[in-house]
């Protein structure tokens, strides 16, 4: 059986502004992602990785070129990506752009990178 091929996207840790969050920082925020791709490998799971500017021109080609390289078999999107203001057209942008090149696939989310694995199970089990 085929692994299943996941791409995970969300916003370069060097863009966000952490204030908001007294002691988290990019390279804090590399390490948790860094654990969630691990958890992911692990369990059998082939990840892309997909990490944003903040532009959305830029975030739109950035997603464009990975997801015509290859279909996946869910998209995950980062909390960070989908809950801050700052980022909203990104979040459009980002989704009607999968949408359009592969249509039908599913999306799944998590709350932090601590639950990626679990949104990811969820997605990979919607396609059943």
């Amino acid at each position: 059986m085929p692994r299943a091929r996941v791409l995970q996207i969300g916003m370069d840790p060097d863009v966000i502004d952490f204030s908001p969050w007294p002691g988290q920082d990019a390279d804090a925020l590399r390490a948790r992602l860094g654990e969630a791709e691990a958890a992911l490998r692990d369990a059998g799971v082939d990840v892309t990785m997909c990490v944003l500017p903040d532009d959305v021109d830029a975030a739109e080609s950035t997603v464009r070129k990975i997801v015509d390289a290859e279909p996946f078999d869910v998209v995950e999107i980062g909390s960070g990506l989908r809950t801050s203001h700052e980022y909203t057209l990104v979040f459009e942008r980002v989704v009607n752009t999968v949408a359009a090149i592969q249509p039908g696939v599913p999306f799944c989310f998590n709350d932090s990178p601590e639950t990626t694995l679990d949104a990811v199970r969820r997605g990979l089990a919607s396609r059943s």
